[in-house]
This record gives structure tokens, C-alpha cells and sequence, in this order.
């Protein structure tokens, strides 16, 4: 029998039994509980946020298909919904933070964003006394009252959170409030809705609005911005899944399947069993 494929996911859970939505750790850490039978090397997709912070050693994490090459001054930030893979991490060290997205205040951690920066000397110093100041709070508060505990350790993580969004890009947040609810729609509603028109009807905007807000965002317009997560969705399907072609464009609002061929290919230059036999290859 062919073991089937599959993108665990992972919801959080705080081994400590506590109902904290945080849990601060090591790499070290995590790799010895690794040890004692949990496999994380496979691709998974935590309901969760994974930050970690590389202080020591070389190593490679992949976020949706994107191989991250990490070093000291590294930063991972795996948002809820992404697939992640531990590669490479034998010699990684630093501290690792596993938290529910509604645990740190609401402006500190965004659903979006990139996945990995370099932090200069400055702000790797300034990010590891943050990163050491909520771990120690968290080894003296992980067994109080949650609510009391939960108060203290969101302030700092939002601290932490805000210090390293910062230090992502020098220059701030730059994105448009039309570009900011588009966006959000889209996360919400690629796989039923692909069409621009309707995002904008929506959510009270000109198509043209809409375009000239993502292009000022992101440096691309509304529908290859829409299209980019429809096929992301694809791959990570393609890829982790055993699910056929056909039903995977079901899945994402392609009920004829040759339309989901045509629109994957056009898009990646590849067709969906290409890109699956090329991944698994």
C-alpha cells in the first residue's frame, strides 16, 4: 500500500498543560523533544505562529517552498497557514516562540509579512535582550493565573514582535488601507472568488483602486497579486497532498479541471502534474 501524502496541521497546543497561548523554548529545545519521537522534518502547517531567532550555528528552514539559508542575526517568521519544513537545523540555536494569533496584541502580529530577514548587529542585540527578558518572565510565569500571566507576556511579545518588524524594514509599514482590506479578502476568499471586479464591488472601490493601491503596495497589480495566492494554494496542494488535479481545482474554484490546467501552466509554465513529478522527483 502507497502511503498516502499530506499536510499535517498542526494546532497549538502548550505541552507545559498551561492554557497560556504562548510557549517559549529553544531550538535545542525543540530538537530534543524531536528526538523523542515527533518528526519534524516533514511539511506541516502550524494553525499557529513560529518565530524563532538564529544566535549561533547554520541551517535551512523552507517556508512555502522557499529555502531559507539561516545564520547568526536570522529570522523566521511562520504565520498561521503556511507550510513550514525543518531542514538543515542540527546546529541552529536561539530562541523559539510558538504563539495563537490572538494572543499578542492586534497590531503586533500581522497574518502577513516575509518569512525571513537578516537583523544587523544593533538590532540582533536589541532583539535578543527582548527574546531573554520574555523568557525569563515566561519560566516564572508559566504556572500563575493565565489571565494575570497572559497580560505581562503579550505586552512583551508584542514588544519583541514590534522591534522585529521594525528591524524587517527600517522604513515602516507603507501599505494603503484600500490594499490592506483587499488583501484580507483575498486570504479570505481566493478559492471562490478570482476575479478583481468582485473583490472591489465588495469592498466599495473601483477595479482601478484597487490595482493602482496593491501596485503601490507590492509592486504588482490586483490580479497577479489575487493569481499568486490562488496558485501558492496549488502548489501546496500539489506538492503535500496525494489529492488529483481535477479535485484540487475544485478545491480552489475550478470546477472544469482543463481550466485549472490552463490556468496553472499559464502561470508557472508547468502543468499541475509537472509541477507535482518535479517536486517529488
Amino acid at each position: 500500500m502507497v502511503k498516502k501524502r499530506h499536510i499535517p496541521e498542526v494546532p497549538y497546543r502548550n505541552p507545559a498543560g498551561t492554557e497560556l497561548g504562548i510557549e517559549v523554548l529553544t531550538l535545542g529545545a525543540l530538537r530534543s523533544r524531536a528526538s523523542g519521537g515527533h518528526d519534524l522534518t516533514r511539511p506541516q502547517r502550524p494553525e499557529f505562529h513560529l518565530l524563532m531567532l538564529v544566535t549561533a550555528g547554520t541551517g535551512t528552514h523552507t517556508v512555502d517552498f522557499t529555502p531559507y539559508r539561516l545564520r547568526p542575526g536570522s529570522v523566521v517568521w511562520v504565520r498561521p497557514g503556511q507550510v513550514q519544513q525543518f531542514r538543515s537545523w542540527a546546529r541552529l540555536e536561539g530562541p523559539l516562540l510558538l504563539f495563537r494569533p490572538d494572543f499578542p496584541p492586534p497590531d503586533a502580529a500581522s497574518p502577513f509579512g516575509p518569512s525571513h530577514w537578516q537583523l544587523t548587529t544593533e538590532n540582533r542585540v536589541l532583539a535578543g535582550t527582548a527574546a531573554d527578558h520574555l523568557a525569563v518572565e515566561y519560566a516564572a510565569l508559566a504556572h500563575a493565573p493565565p489571565a494575570a500571566a497572559g497580560r505581562l507576556l503579550a505586552h512583551l511579545l508584542g514588544a519583541l514582535l514590534h522591534r522585529l518588524s521594525s528591524a524587517s524594514d527600517p522604513r515602516g509599514p507603507r501599505y494603503n488601507d484600500a490594499f490592506l482590506r483587499f488583501r484580507e479578502a483575498v486570504e479570505r476568499d481566493f478559492a471562490t472568488r478570482h476575479r478583481v471586479a468582485d473583490y472591489a464591488h465588495a469592498l466599495g472601490y473601483s477595479p482601478r483602486t484597487l490595482t493602482r493601491a496593491t501596485q503601490d503596495a507590492v509592486g504588482m497589480g490586483a490580479k497577479e497579486f489575487l493569481d499568486r495566492r490562488i496558485v501558492l494554494e496549488a502548489r501546496r496542494l500539489l506538492a503535500h497532498t496525494d489529492l488529483a488535479a481535477a479535485a484540487i481545482g475544485a478545491r480552489l474554484g475550478f470546477p472544469d479541471p482543463a481550466n485549472f490546467v490552463k490556468y496553472f501552466r499559464h502561470r508557472t509554465g508547468t502543468a499541475p502534474g509537472g509541477f507535482r513529478s518535479d517536486f517529488t522527483a
